[in-house]
Protein backbone atom coordinates (compact mmCIF):
# COMPACT_ATOMS: atom_id res chain seq x y z
CA UNK A 1 0.00 0.00 0.00
CA UNK A 2 1.36 3.37 -0.97
CA UNK A 3 0.12 6.92 -0.59
CA UNK A 4 1.09 10.17 -2.23
CA UNK A 5 1.80 13.20 -0.07
CA UNK A 6 -1.10 15.60 0.34
CA UNK A 7 0.12 17.46 3.40
CA UNK A 8 2.49 20.16 2.18
CA UNK A 9 0.28 22.99 3.38
CA UNK A 10 -0.35 21.72 6.89
CA UNK A 11 1.34 23.03 10.01
CA UNK A 12 4.05 21.02 11.75
CA UNK A 13 1.70 20.16 14.60
CA UNK A 14 -0.94 18.90 12.19
CA UNK A 15 1.63 16.81 10.35
CA UNK A 16 2.77 15.29 13.62
CA UNK A 17 -0.77 14.41 14.57
CA UNK A 18 -1.34 12.74 11.21
CA UNK A 19 1.96 10.86 11.39
CA UNK A 20 1.14 9.54 14.82
CA UNK A 21 -2.02 7.88 13.61
CA UNK A 22 -0.68 5.26 11.20
CA UNK A 23 -3.12 2.98 9.51
CA UNK A 24 -2.32 -0.36 11.08
CA UNK A 25 -3.19 -2.31 7.95
CA UNK A 26 -2.03 -5.87 7.71
CA UNK A 27 -0.11 -7.03 4.68
CA UNK A 28 -1.12 -10.41 3.31
CA UNK A 29 1.65 -12.93 3.00
CA UNK A 30 3.52 -12.13 6.20
CA UNK A 31 6.14 -14.75 6.92
CA UNK A 32 4.99 -15.46 10.47
CA UNK A 33 2.61 -13.54 12.71
CA UNK A 34 0.89 -10.28 11.91
CA UNK A 35 1.69 -8.63 15.23
CA UNK A 36 4.68 -6.36 15.53
CA UNK A 37 7.13 -6.94 18.33
CA UNK A 38 9.52 -4.97 20.48
CA UNK A 39 12.99 -4.13 19.23
CA UNK A 40 16.26 -5.92 19.69
CA UNK A 41 17.35 -3.96 22.73
CA UNK A 42 21.11 -4.03 22.42
CA UNK A 43 21.88 -0.38 21.77
CA UNK A 44 23.50 0.47 25.07
CA UNK A 45 25.40 3.69 25.59
CA UNK A 46 29.04 4.17 26.41
CA UNK A 47 30.85 6.36 28.86
CA UNK A 48 32.71 9.55 28.21
CA UNK A 49 30.21 11.60 26.18
CA UNK A 50 28.00 14.42 27.27
CA UNK A 51 24.32 13.62 26.96
CA UNK A 52 21.61 15.98 25.76
CA UNK A 53 18.45 15.42 27.79
CA UNK A 54 15.14 17.20 27.56
CA UNK A 55 13.50 17.57 30.94
CA UNK A 56 10.07 17.27 29.33
CA UNK A 57 10.65 13.88 27.72
CA UNK A 58 10.29 10.60 29.56
CA UNK A 59 12.77 7.80 28.89
CA UNK A 60 11.20 5.23 31.17
CA UNK A 61 11.62 2.41 28.66
CA UNK A 62 15.29 2.10 29.50
CA UNK A 63 17.39 2.02 32.61
CA UNK A 64 20.61 3.98 32.94
CA UNK A 65 24.22 3.01 33.31
CA UNK A 66 26.52 4.91 35.62
CA UNK A 67 27.48 7.07 32.66
CA UNK A 68 23.89 8.16 32.18
CA UNK A 69 23.44 6.12 29.02
CA UNK A 70 20.64 3.58 28.69
CA UNK A 71 20.72 -0.10 29.33
CA UNK A 72 17.97 -1.88 27.44
CA UNK A 73 16.74 -5.30 28.45
CA UNK A 74 14.23 -5.77 25.65
CA UNK A 75 14.82 -8.39 22.97
CA UNK A 76 13.12 -9.48 19.80
CA UNK A 77 10.37 -12.00 19.83
CA UNK A 78 8.86 -13.73 16.83
CA UNK A 79 9.38 -12.05 13.50
CA UNK A 80 6.68 -10.01 11.89
CA UNK A 81 5.61 -8.63 8.59
CA UNK A 82 2.80 -6.32 9.67
CA UNK A 83 2.04 -3.64 7.14
CA UNK A 84 1.89 0.10 7.48
CA UNK A 85 1.56 2.42 4.54
CA UNK A 86 3.99 4.85 3.00
CA UNK A 87 3.97 7.46 0.34
CA UNK A 88 6.62 6.14 -2.01
CA UNK A 89 8.34 2.96 -2.99
CA UNK A 90 10.70 1.79 -0.35
CA UNK A 91 13.28 -0.25 1.32
CA UNK A 92 16.61 -1.08 -0.22
CA UNK A 93 14.89 -0.81 -3.54
CA UNK A 94 14.49 2.95 -3.18
CA UNK A 95 16.33 4.80 -5.88
CA UNK A 96 18.89 7.15 -4.41
CA UNK A 97 20.48 8.14 -7.68
CA UNK A 98 19.97 7.50 -11.34
CA UNK A 99 22.46 4.65 -11.14
CA UNK A 100 20.78 2.63 -8.39
CA UNK A 101 18.11 0.19 -9.49
CA UNK A 102 15.06 -0.94 -7.59
CA UNK A 103 16.45 -4.43 -7.28
CA UNK A 104 19.55 -3.18 -5.51
CA UNK A 105 21.84 -4.18 -8.37
CA UNK A 106 25.46 -3.14 -8.27
CA UNK A 107 26.59 0.24 -9.47
CA UNK A 108 29.98 1.81 -9.98
CA UNK A 109 30.98 4.57 -7.60
CA UNK A 110 33.11 7.60 -8.37
CA UNK A 111 35.92 6.02 -6.36
CA UNK A 112 36.08 3.12 -8.78
CA UNK A 113 34.84 0.52 -6.32
CA UNK A 114 31.59 -1.40 -6.34
CA UNK A 115 28.55 0.20 -4.79
CA UNK A 116 25.39 -1.76 -4.16
CA UNK A 117 22.10 -1.62 -2.33
CA UNK A 118 21.26 1.79 -0.89
CA UNK A 119 24.78 3.22 -1.13
CA UNK A 120 26.06 4.14 -4.58
CA UNK A 121 29.60 4.52 -3.22
CA UNK A 122 31.85 1.65 -2.19
CA UNK A 123 31.80 0.87 1.53
CA UNK A 124 32.59 -2.22 3.63
CA UNK A 125 28.99 -3.48 3.56
CA UNK A 126 28.80 -3.52 -0.26
CA UNK A 127 32.33 -4.81 -0.89
CA UNK A 128 32.58 -8.55 -1.66
CA UNK A 129 34.81 -10.56 0.67
CA UNK A 130 34.40 -14.10 -0.70
CA UNK A 131 38.12 -14.31 -1.46
CA UNK A 132 39.38 -12.37 1.58
CA UNK A 133 41.55 -14.30 4.06
CA UNK A 134 40.09 -15.58 7.29
CA UNK A 135 41.24 -14.06 10.53
CA UNK A 136 43.94 -15.95 12.45
CA UNK A 137 41.48 -15.90 15.35
CA UNK A 138 38.58 -17.29 13.28
CA UNK A 139 38.60 -20.80 14.74
CA UNK A 140 38.83 -19.52 18.32
CA UNK A 141 36.00 -16.99 17.86
CA UNK A 142 33.66 -19.47 16.18
CA UNK A 143 34.37 -22.15 18.78
CA UNK A 144 33.84 -19.71 21.65
CA UNK A 145 30.48 -18.70 20.22
CA UNK A 146 29.46 -22.32 19.64
CA UNK A 147 30.43 -23.22 23.23
CA UNK A 148 28.47 -20.30 24.66
CA UNK A 149 25.08 -20.77 23.03
CA UNK A 150 25.67 -19.90 19.38
CA UNK A 151 23.04 -17.69 17.74
CA UNK A 152 20.76 -15.78 20.10
CA UNK A 153 17.96 -18.33 19.90
CA UNK A 154 20.17 -21.35 19.26
CA UNK A 155 19.06 -21.72 15.63
CA UNK A 156 19.49 -18.77 13.31
CA UNK A 157 16.26 -16.82 12.79
CA UNK A 158 15.27 -13.76 10.78
CA UNK A 159 13.57 -10.65 12.16
CA UNK A 160 11.24 -8.78 9.77
CA UNK A 161 10.10 -5.95 12.07
CA UNK A 162 12.02 -2.93 10.73
CA UNK A 163 10.45 -0.75 8.05
CA UNK A 164 12.53 1.29 5.63
CA UNK A 165 10.47 4.30 4.62
CA UNK A 166 11.01 6.64 1.69
CA UNK A 167 10.82 10.41 1.48
CA UNK A 168 10.20 12.44 -1.65
CA UNK A 169 10.36 16.16 -2.38
CA UNK A 170 7.06 16.81 -0.56
CA UNK A 171 7.96 14.94 2.66
CA UNK A 172 8.06 17.27 5.68
CA UNK A 173 11.28 17.48 7.70
CA UNK A 174 10.29 17.95 11.33
CA UNK A 175 12.23 19.08 14.39
CA UNK A 176 12.32 16.65 17.31
CA UNK A 177 13.07 16.86 21.01
CA UNK A 178 16.21 14.88 21.90
CA UNK A 179 15.76 12.42 24.76
CA UNK A 180 18.30 10.89 27.11
CA UNK A 181 19.10 8.44 24.30
CA UNK A 182 20.65 11.26 22.25
CA UNK A 183 24.42 11.64 22.70
CA UNK A 184 26.68 14.54 21.84
CA UNK A 185 28.71 14.63 19.61
CA UNK A 186 27.77 11.19 18.24
CA UNK A 187 24.29 12.10 17.08
CA UNK A 188 22.94 14.58 14.55
CA UNK A 189 20.40 17.13 15.81
CA UNK A 190 18.73 17.93 12.49
CA UNK A 191 15.16 18.03 11.18
CA UNK A 192 14.02 14.50 10.35
CA UNK A 193 11.87 13.42 7.38
CA UNK A 194 8.53 11.91 8.44
CA UNK A 195 6.54 10.25 5.61
CA UNK A 196 2.82 9.93 6.21
CA UNK A 197 1.47 6.56 7.30
CA UNK A 198 4.83 5.09 8.30
CA UNK A 199 5.87 3.24 11.42
CA UNK A 200 8.76 2.82 13.80
CA UNK A 201 10.20 -0.63 14.42
CA UNK A 202 7.81 -2.99 16.16
CA UNK A 203 4.80 -0.65 16.06
CA UNK A 204 1.72 0.02 13.94
CA UNK A 205 2.52 3.74 13.62
CA UNK A 206 4.98 6.32 14.86
CA UNK A 207 4.12 6.00 18.56
CA UNK A 208 6.67 3.91 20.49
CA UNK A 209 4.41 2.07 22.96
CA UNK A 210 6.16 -1.21 23.74
CA UNK A 211 9.53 -0.09 25.08
CA UNK A 212 11.48 -1.46 22.12
CA UNK A 213 14.22 0.08 19.99
CA UNK A 214 11.64 1.86 17.79
CA UNK A 215 14.12 2.53 15.00
CA UNK A 216 12.87 5.01 12.40
CA UNK A 217 14.65 4.60 9.05
CA UNK A 218 13.94 6.95 6.13
CA UNK A 219 15.67 7.15 2.75
CA UNK A 220 15.62 10.70 1.40
CA UNK A 221 15.96 10.01 -2.32
CA UNK A 222 16.09 13.67 -3.49
CA UNK A 223 18.92 14.42 -1.04
CA UNK A 224 20.65 11.03 -1.42
CA UNK A 225 20.70 10.70 2.36
CA UNK A 226 19.70 8.00 4.84
CA UNK A 227 18.16 9.22 8.10
CA UNK A 228 18.11 6.79 11.03
CA UNK A 229 16.79 7.41 14.53
CA UNK A 230 16.86 5.20 17.60
CA UNK A 231 13.84 5.16 19.93
CA UNK A 232 11.78 7.52 17.84
CA UNK A 233 8.35 8.43 19.17
CA UNK A 234 5.55 10.64 17.90
CA UNK A 235 2.76 10.65 20.46
CA UNK A 236 0.12 13.29 20.99
CA UNK A 237 1.68 15.56 18.40
CA UNK A 238 5.08 15.55 20.14
CA UNK A 239 8.11 14.19 18.23
CA UNK A 240 10.95 12.97 20.44
CA UNK A 241 13.81 10.63 19.79
CA UNK A 242 17.22 9.29 20.62
CA UNK A 243 20.36 9.13 18.54
CA UNK A 244 20.08 10.24 14.91
CA UNK A 245 22.67 9.38 12.28
CA UNK A 246 22.50 10.93 8.82
CA UNK A 247 24.39 9.00 6.13
CA UNK A 248 25.49 10.26 2.72
CA UNK A 249 24.57 7.55 0.23
CA UNK A 250 27.20 8.73 -2.25
CA UNK A 251 30.12 8.81 0.20
CA UNK A 252 32.84 6.25 0.77
CA UNK A 253 33.33 6.47 4.53
CA UNK A 254 36.68 6.16 6.32
CA UNK A 255 37.67 2.87 7.97
CA UNK A 256 36.09 4.06 11.23
CA UNK A 257 32.90 5.33 9.55
CA UNK A 258 31.56 8.39 11.41
CA UNK A 259 34.46 8.33 13.92
CA UNK A 260 36.02 6.15 16.60
CA UNK A 261 33.97 5.89 19.76
CA UNK A 262 30.89 7.17 17.92
CA UNK A 263 27.61 5.32 18.01
CA UNK A 264 24.81 5.70 15.48
CA UNK A 265 21.19 4.56 15.51
CA UNK A 266 22.74 1.08 15.92
CA UNK A 267 25.09 0.17 18.76
CA UNK A 268 28.05 -0.75 16.57
CA UNK A 269 28.01 2.53 14.63
CA UNK A 270 26.74 1.12 11.31
CA UNK A 271 23.96 2.32 9.00
CA UNK A 272 21.07 -0.09 9.62
CA UNK A 273 19.12 0.12 6.37
CA UNK A 274 22.23 -0.52 4.28
CA UNK A 275 22.37 -4.07 5.65
CA UNK A 276 18.69 -5.03 5.75
CA UNK A 277 17.97 -7.47 2.94
CA UNK A 278 14.62 -7.14 1.19
CA UNK A 279 12.08 -9.35 -0.51
CA UNK A 280 12.71 -7.41 -3.73
CA UNK A 281 16.42 -8.22 -3.60
CA UNK A 282 15.71 -11.88 -2.98
CA UNK A 283 13.19 -11.97 -5.85
CA UNK A 284 15.83 -10.41 -8.13
CA UNK A 285 18.23 -13.20 -7.18
CA UNK A 286 20.93 -11.07 -5.55
CA UNK A 287 21.55 -9.29 -2.26
CA UNK A 288 24.44 -6.95 -3.12
CA UNK A 289 25.55 -6.15 0.41
CA UNK A 290 26.41 -7.59 3.81
CA UNK A 291 23.66 -8.47 6.27
CA UNK A 292 23.10 -7.02 9.75
CA UNK A 293 23.33 -9.57 12.54
CA UNK A 294 23.01 -9.34 16.28
CA UNK A 295 23.93 -11.40 19.34
CA UNK A 296 23.01 -11.33 23.03
CA UNK A 297 25.23 -8.91 24.96
CA UNK A 298 26.83 -11.76 26.89
CA UNK A 299 28.05 -13.26 23.60
CA UNK A 300 29.72 -10.04 22.40
CA UNK A 301 33.31 -9.36 23.47
CA UNK A 302 33.29 -7.02 26.46
CA UNK A 303 34.18 -3.40 25.77
CA UNK A 304 35.66 -4.06 22.34
CA UNK A 305 35.01 -3.26 18.69
CA UNK A 306 36.88 -3.65 15.42
CA UNK A 307 36.64 -1.55 12.29
CA UNK A 308 34.49 -0.89 10.39
CA UNK A 309 32.52 -0.84 13.62
CA UNK A 310 33.12 2.35 15.59
CA UNK A 311 31.54 1.70 18.97
CA UNK A 312 30.81 -0.88 21.66
CA UNK A 313 28.54 -0.82 24.70
CA UNK A 314 28.82 -1.12 28.45
CA UNK A 315 26.57 -4.18 28.57
CA UNK A 316 28.75 -6.47 26.47
CA UNK A 317 30.28 -9.16 28.68
CA UNK A 318 31.68 -11.89 26.41
CA UNK A 319 35.15 -13.33 26.89
CA UNK A 320 38.38 -12.55 25.07
CA UNK A 321 37.52 -14.91 22.21
CA UNK A 322 33.94 -13.69 21.82
CA UNK A 323 33.11 -11.85 18.58
CA UNK A 324 33.51 -8.07 19.00
CA UNK A 325 31.24 -5.40 17.58
CA UNK A 326 32.14 -4.75 13.95
CA UNK A 327 33.31 -8.30 13.23
CA UNK A 328 32.41 -9.73 9.84
CA UNK A 329 31.36 -13.38 9.69
CA UNK A 330 31.17 -15.23 6.38
CA UNK A 331 29.34 -18.44 5.50
CA UNK A 332 31.90 -21.05 4.45
CA UNK A 333 32.16 -21.51 0.70
CA UNK A 334 31.45 -25.24 0.85
CA UNK A 335 28.21 -24.92 2.80
CA UNK A 336 25.62 -27.19 1.09
CA UNK A 337 23.11 -24.67 -0.23
CA UNK A 338 20.90 -27.56 -1.32
CA UNK A 339 20.15 -28.19 2.37
CA UNK A 340 18.13 -24.94 2.52
CA UNK A 341 14.37 -25.12 1.90
CA UNK A 342 13.90 -22.62 -0.95
CA UNK A 343 15.59 -20.67 -3.72
CA UNK A 344 14.94 -17.53 -1.68
CA UNK A 345 16.83 -18.93 1.29
CA UNK A 346 19.71 -19.81 -1.03
CA UNK A 347 19.87 -16.21 -2.30
CA UNK A 348 20.32 -15.04 1.30
CA UNK A 349 22.95 -17.70 1.97
CA UNK A 350 24.91 -16.70 -1.13
CA UNK A 351 25.02 -13.12 0.16
CA UNK A 352 26.37 -14.50 3.44
CA UNK A 353 29.15 -16.16 1.42
CA UNK A 354 29.83 -13.19 -0.83
CA UNK A 355 29.44 -10.22 1.54
CA UNK A 356 29.11 -11.75 5.00
CA UNK A 357 27.41 -10.50 8.15
CA UNK A 358 28.39 -7.54 10.33
CA UNK A 359 27.80 -7.66 14.10
CA UNK A 360 25.90 -4.41 14.59
CA UNK A 361 23.65 -4.62 17.67
CA UNK A 362 22.68 -6.72 20.67
CA UNK A 363 19.62 -8.96 20.92
CA UNK A 364 18.31 -12.44 20.21
CA UNK A 365 17.06 -12.74 16.62
CA UNK A 366 20.25 -13.15 14.60
CA UNK A 367 19.49 -11.75 11.14
CA UNK A 368 17.52 -8.65 10.19
CA UNK A 369 15.49 -8.24 7.01
CA UNK A 370 13.33 -5.30 5.97
CA UNK A 371 9.60 -5.55 6.50
CA UNK A 372 7.78 -6.21 3.21
CA UNK A 373 5.00 -3.67 3.74
CA UNK A 374 6.56 -1.28 1.22
CA UNK A 375 8.24 -3.65 -1.22
CA UNK A 376 6.81 -4.94 -4.46
CA UNK A 377 7.56 -8.55 -3.55
CA UNK A 378 6.52 -10.17 -0.29
CA UNK A 379 8.42 -12.63 1.86
CA UNK A 380 5.80 -15.29 1.23
CA UNK A 381 6.37 -14.85 -2.52
CA UNK A 382 10.06 -15.74 -2.18
CA UNK A 383 9.50 -18.51 0.40
CA UNK A 384 11.59 -16.90 3.13
CA UNK A 385 10.24 -17.01 6.67
CA UNK A 386 11.85 -16.57 10.07
CA UNK A 387 13.23 -20.14 10.05
CA UNK A 388 14.36 -20.36 6.41
CA UNK A 389 18.06 -20.41 7.38
CA UNK A 390 17.82 -22.56 10.51
CA UNK A 391 20.11 -25.19 8.95
CA UNK A 392 23.05 -22.77 9.20
CA UNK A 393 25.00 -23.33 12.40
CA UNK A 394 27.51 -20.98 14.02
CA UNK A 395 30.16 -23.56 13.14
CA UNK A 396 29.35 -23.03 9.45
CA UNK A 397 30.71 -19.49 9.74
CA UNK A 398 34.24 -18.09 9.63
CA UNK A 399 35.67 -14.73 10.66
CA UNK A 400 36.96 -12.51 7.87
CA UNK A 401 40.36 -10.97 8.63
CA UNK A 402 39.81 -8.03 10.97
CA UNK A 403 41.84 -5.16 12.35
CA UNK A 404 43.14 -4.49 15.82
CA UNK A 405 40.59 -4.54 18.64
CA UNK A 406 39.57 -1.06 19.82
CA UNK A 407 38.08 0.15 23.08
CA UNK A 408 35.70 3.06 23.41
CA UNK A 409 37.03 6.57 23.72
CA UNK A 410 35.14 9.84 23.56
CA UNK A 411 33.52 10.13 20.16
CA UNK A 412 35.57 12.13 17.68
CA UNK A 413 33.44 12.71 14.59
CA UNK A 414 35.02 12.52 11.18
CA UNK A 415 34.54 15.60 8.99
Amino acid sequence: MRRSFLFAGLSASALLALAACGDGATEDGSPTSTSRHVGHGGHVGHGGHSTTVSSSVSTSSSTSTSSGKPTSSSTSSSSSSTSTSSSTSSSSGTSTSSSTSSSGSSTTSSSGGSGGGLFTAANPWNTPVASDPTSPSSAAVVQWLADNGGWGTGAVQIDFSIDVLSADASTPFLAFTPTGDFYTPDCDDVPFPVPSGGAVEGEQGYSCTQGGDCHLLVVDAPGAKLYEMWRADITGGVFSGGCVAVWDLGRTYPANLRGDGCTSADAGGFPIAAMLFTADEVAAGEIPHAIRFILPNERIRAGTYVHPGSHTTGSTSGGDDAPPYGVRLRLRADFPLSSLPSDGARVVARAMQQYGLFLADGGNIALTAANDAFTQNKWADVAVDSHALSAIQVTDMEVVDMGEPMTNTDCVRNP
